[in-house]
């Protein structure tokens, strides 16, 4: 196993999933499905979760950005993979945006936070440039407003359109992109 590899594969058996659900699904949190966590959200499967952090690349230092932070799980995923970093995850759902801050404190995660996203602002212009992106909702097509977001030298990765897309950004500011495969999100709104 490759070194990202094995860090995401230690901070996965870190984070407890279970914690980070609804009462009600926590039964099902080592299953390898997406489970419902209200406000037609989801918390994505373990192993889709994997590939994506692997894809990332996160890197101890980076400033990542987590878009769609749902029940916190993989902000505070992300938190255990920079170590001397900082992760600000954003989410839509005021009420999801409350559970998933409360989620990270009871866990103790520290070095990242959740906010509440902005109505029609997607991701968090404010707090650019990012080194890492992870966004877990679909969108129909590539945000320009979150490629601007990341820095030079960074990535994002995103499903776009029912495939996974790994964007790089070169330190001259252009844009290079691969699919990774088949997947399906919520919507990105």
């Amino acid at each position: 196993m490759d070194d990202v590899g094995g860090r995401v594969a230690e901070a996965m058996a870190a984070v407890d999933r279970r914690a980070f659900l609804p009462r009600r699904v926590r039964g099902r949190a080592h299953r390898d499905v997406p489970l419902a966590i209200g406000h037609g959200a989801t918390c994505s499967q373990p192993s889709t979760v994997a590939r994506m952090l692997v894809l990332l690349g996160p890197r101890p230092g980076d400033r990542v950005l987590d878009v769609g932070s749902g029940s916190g799980w993989t902000t505070a995923l992300l938190a255990l993979l920079v170590p001397g970093g900082s992760v600000v995850g954003v989410e839509l759902e005021p009420e999801l945006a409350r559970r998933g801050a409360a989620n990270l404190a009871a866990a103790g995660v520290t070095g990242a936070r959740i906010v509440e996203a902005l109505p029609g602002v997607l991701g968090l212009p404010d707090g650019a440039p990012f080194d890492r992106i992870l966004v877990s909702a679909e969108a129909t097509e590539l945000p320009p407003a979150l490629v601007g977001q990341l820095a030079p030298g960074g990535r994002m990765v995103l499903p776009v359109a029912g495939r996974m897309l790994v964007v790089d950004r070169a330190t001259d500011g252009g844009v290079r992109t691969r699919a990774e495969g088949a997947y399906r999100f919520v919507p990105l709104r």
